[in-house]
């Protein structure tokens, strides 16, 4: 595909921002769509930012699915939002329509756009620096599930089918072990064996949902503190992005990839496993600001399966990373040899973590229960 900005003069034009926009540079940073902050002045001196897409052609293979479920969950969100009293443009994302009406633009290219507008005032971390920020984020996505609680999460689609199917996931694995296509399978027999032994846990939220336990839900699928604006007078966290992820989905994934990602204080990649460990503080922590912010809308059974979240989520991105690594690294982007490997251990590391702290971890949700 060309590069974006071959096409970005014909977007600009297909948009009407108010006024002609006398910049518009690649903005944040996302590695999966082309993303552009457009300034555009107004009279009297103000302007006015947007936010402009191209939506990587790669990841998502039905564009109009996905601007379908953005579209619907951010004018139910809108609406919610006002009826509370609080401000839509601030805290959701508004999808600005392209002069010829609708979600998107194709370009000459073929290269499909959207755009927003731009949330004022705003900081976005790429870590949880402090626990007041992972609370923060905790208390985003927690009010995320609160305000989606009444939405018919069967009507979204899939924009990634089977994403957080970790039956599907092992089966891969497994598919993977048994072609080895690089070789590569004799040097990670302990990765292997690790995610093997925990087949049954691979179904036990799966399992939950299909026996009527867990309620399906509207998920992000996507839970990371930078995927949270904050509001950069007050300090609260103020307006959960990058929705290209929502699906259908269970609560205690969102909560268990926050965990996953922000409850342990080494690299994703940390080859010196030492280092790799649950902070059950944080878990704490984070438990408390995300239910504070879901307001009673979980059910009991989905507080008591959090812990189970901050399994799976953390089983199931160990089973990705190996499963790559033995496919030839073709998925994620690595910078070294092994790189996937290493990921993958981290992961198995963080699990075996979990489990030994397992009983605490209950104890935990059951207090706020």
């Amino acid at each position: 595909m060309v590069q974006a900005e071959q096409t970005l003069n014909e977007v600009l034009e297909a948009y009407d921002f108010g006024g002609a926009a006398d910049s518009a540079v690649r903005f944040g940073e996302g590695h999966i769509n082309d993303t552009f902050r457009v300034d555009v002045p107004q009279p009297g001196g103000e302007r006015r930012r947007f936010i402009l897409q191209r939506i990587s052609a790669a990841a998502f293979k039905r564009p109009d699915q996905l601007m379908e479920n953005i579209v619907n969950v951010t004018e139910y969100l809108a609406r919610e939002i006002a009826r509370q009293g609080g401000d839509p443009v601030r805290e959701t994302l508004t999808v600005v329509s392209p002069r010829s009406g609708g979600d998107r633009f194709t370009d000459s290219a073929g290269g499909v756009w959207r755009a927003f507008l731009f949330v004022e005032d705003t900081v976005c971390y790429q870590a949880a620096e402090t626990p007041e920020l992972f609370a923060a984020s905790g208390r985003a996505f927690g009010r995320f599930q609160r305000l989606l609680r009444d939405y018919p999460a069967h009507t979204l689609h899939e924009t990634i089918p089977h994403f957080h199917d970790t039956e599907d996931r092992l089966r891969k694995l497994k598919a993977a072990v048994a072609a080895n296509p690089m070789g590569r399978a004799k040097d990670c027999q302990e990765e292997i064996r690790f995610m093997l032994d925990r087949e049954a846990d691979c179904s036990v939220a799966l399992q939950a949902l299909r026996d009527g336990v867990l309620p399906l839900r509207v998920t992000h699928n996507d839970t990371k503190l930078n995927n949270v604006l904050v509001d950069s007078r007050t300090g609260k966290a103020l307006c959960v992005i990058d929705l290209d992820t929502v699906m259908p989905g269970l609560a205690i994934n969102d909560f268990g990839d926050s965990i996953r990602f922000g409850a342990n204080h080494s690299a994703e990649d940390e080859r010196d496993l030492s280092k790799v460990n649950l902070d059950v503080e944080l878990f704490d922590i984070y438990t408390a600001a995300f239910l504070e912010g879901a307001e009673g809308s979980l059910t009991p059974a989905e507080v008591r399966f959090l812990p189970w979240g901050a399994k799976l989520m953390t089983l199931e991105c160990g089973i990705r990373f190996l499963t790559d690594h033995l496919e030839g690294d073709g998925y994620f982007h690595i910078s070294r040899p092994g790189q996937n490997l290493d990921r993958a251990r981290t992961q198995c590391k963080l699990v075996a973590d979990m489990e030994a702290h397992w009983d605490e971890l209950n104890a935990i949700v059951e207090k706020y229960i």
